[in-house]
């Protein structure tokens, strides 16, 4: 019997939460992994770096290990990955830690295009923004879920317990989604070949097509907001504005409320009203319109308008992969959603990457968070503009694809 449209969704929304609680634990835990190890809590922007470049690596190879594999096997090995990872990082020792991070990346990194070859095969051609956003909405659920459960588990069994905790509800996870991987994975090609040669095979792909590369270059930019935003905005708070840790972390996750609710919104909007492309220059402005109330806030500034500047930046910087994932899915030739999505992921990462040391290089040299804030902004709101002026180069909706050789 064929899976439904939802069974696929829920098992796809449960793995990517599950990652990205996974990748986030250890920088949740920072404060107290530090007092145990030694480690300066300062090395969490390493961390995540880290991660995100193993997450790179696993974009890049994904595509090819979904068509050898299957998505679900490549989604219970992404799961196993990330356990490996939280397994190497109880020791505390840096170099452990270092590797852990890599592994936590190459283990997230394959999830969404996998998710992406799932959906694309059981979502409605005028459902795809709303169902990837709902897909999408793990990301920050994970977040939730490492912020509200990861210090209640290192009250009670200390944070190499919360890191043992996390790793086993990830490989229980891969146990269960075997339940479904023979109905799922039927369209997988054993002999495909996935070695390390096939690496450039996405990129190229990407690169070869101007609406995929365009949106490539605009999530880059994107995630570089969406993550220097997230970085810095609680130190900038409490720094420039006065707020006491404990308030400017509420208000970190207020926004991250808002980007939860957000990506369900715009993928309803791309889906019903604006169309993709509208929606993402759409969401250009947002950010820009955020980041500039954000940094000319005054240091008395009603707390009313600096959540509602947060509200703004959550729902637009950590709103717009949804719709940005459809996309890429539904430009992608047909049966190569999940190549596309690993090639344009690379370049999400990427900003991932480069955006929060650039913007912490931009506060130093500057002296100011309020004039990072605002450059940073800049390069995601000219392509959101430049996007909007190549609509004729997409193709309109098509029916939802059988998935073929790649």
């Amino acid at each position: 019997m064929k899976a439904p449209a939802s069974a696929v969704l829920g098992i796809t929304l449960a793995v990517q939460a599950l990652v990205s609680a996974a990748a986030l634990v250890v920088p949740v835990l920072a404060p107290v992994l530090s007092a145990s190890t030694g480690v300066g809590a300062e090395m969490v922007g390493l961390y995540v770096a880290l991660v995100y470049v193993g997450a790179m690596a696993g974009s890049l190879t994904a595509g090819n290990w979904v068509v050898r594999l299957g998505a679900i096997r490549a989604s219970q090995c992404g799961l196993a990955l990330c356990a490996a990872g939280l397994l190497c990082s109880l020791s505390g020792q840096v170099a452990l830690l270092a590797v852990g991070a890599l592994l936590l990346g190459l283990g997230y990194g394959p999830i969404t295009p996998a998710s992406s070859h799932l959906l694309i095969r059981t979502t409605p051609p005028h459902r795809m923004s709303f169902v990837f956003s709902v897909k999408q909405t793990g990301v920050p659920l994970g977040g939730v879920l490492a912020g509200m459960l990861a210090p209640k588990l290192e009250i009670a069994v200390g944070w190499r317990g919360a890191l043992l905790v996390t790793a086993i509800a990830c490989l229980a996870c891969a146990a269960l989604a075997q339940l479904v991987r023979a109905e799922l994975d039927a369209d997988r090609r054993p002999g495909r070949s996935a070695l390390l040669g096939d690496l450039r095979a996405p990129l190229a792909l990407i690169f070869s097509r101007r609406p995929l590369a365009l949106l490539a270059i605009v999530s880059l930019c994107f995630s570089a907001v969406q993550w220097s935003y997230s970085a810095y905005v609680v130190t900038y708070l409490h720094e420039d504005l006065a707020y006491t840790l404990v308030a400017a972390g509420m208000m970190l996750s207020l926004g991250q409320v808002a980007g939860v609710a957000g990506r369900l919104f715009w993928g309803w909007c791309s889906d019903r009203y604006l169309g993709p492309v509208k929606t993402l220059t759409v969401l250009a402005l947002l950010m820009t319109l955020g980041m500039l109330v954000l940094a000319l806030l005054p240091g008395n500034a009603p707390t009313v308008l600096v959540a509602l500047s947060l509200m703004v930046l959550g729902a637009a910087a950590v709103g717009w992969n949804g719709v940005y994932l459809a996309e890429i899915a539904r430009q992608a030739p047909v049966g190569r959603a999940s190549l596309a999505t690993g090639g344009a992921l690379t370049c999400t990462f990427l900003g991932v990457v480069l955006g929060p040391p650039i913007f912490g290089a931009m506060a130093t040299l500057m002296g100011s968070y309020r004039v990072a804030f605002i450059l940073i902004v800049l390069p995601a709101l000219f392509v959101g503009l430049a996007l909007a002026t190549q609509r004729r180069h997409f193709v309109a909706e098509k029916p939802a694809a059988k998935v073929s050789t790649a």
